[in-house]
């Protein structure tokens, strides 16, 4: 009984110090590789115009709903007039915007930069099913790295020696 009781306290210090390196370890990895907290960044006038003139997709359509429940002469409700939708003109973003929002979507993936005169943040990084992902930042160049299996997407975005350029590269 004795030998019993010596074998598992041996086996659950043991099973406690792989579980506490293990966990360092991971904690370790993880805190590398942390990111940034998403940030809102504003719309432009050009893409709030944009996003207005697209139509409703048909799973958000639904009637107006009345806004007299009198009935009409012919028996059914009565309905308001519809809003008539107001046309904005487009107009281009104002000289002052120092930042764009773009996304590169790629088969192993979707990334956002926000291009600067002079820089980029990343935005967001989405890999597509079954892909993973691996990001990259330095102070001149962010990389995007998806994987799945042999296949490889790197998106690449460079500001050393001008402004910010966007690469994809598949292999």
């Amino acid at each position: 009984m004795r030998r019993a009781l010596v074998h598992l306290l041996a086996w659950s210090l043991a099973t406690g110090a792989a579980v506490t390196l293990s966990w360092w370890g991971v904690h370790t990895v993880m805190a590398g590789t942390a990111y940034d907290p998403p940030r809102a960044l504003p719309i432009t006038t050009a893409e709030a115009t944009t996003r207005k003139a697209k139509p409703p997709s048909p799973s958000t359509n639904r009637p107006t709903p009345s806004r007299s429940s009198s009935p009409s002469p012919s028996g059914t409700p009565s309905r308001a007039p519809a809003p008539t939708p107001s046309r904005t003109p487009t107009t281009s973003p104002s000289p002052t915007t120092s930042t764009q929002v773009r996304s590169y979507d790629t088969e192993g993936g979707r990334v956002v930069f926000d291009l600067g005169k002079a820089s980029a943040t990343l935005v967001s990084a989405t890999p597509g099913t079954s892909w993973s992902m691996q990001v990259w930042k330095t102070e001149s160049w962010i990389r995007v790295e998806f994987g799945s299996g042999a296949d490889r997407v790197t998106v690449f975005c460079t500001w050393h020696d001008g402004p910010p350029r966007v690469e994809i590269l598949t292999y």
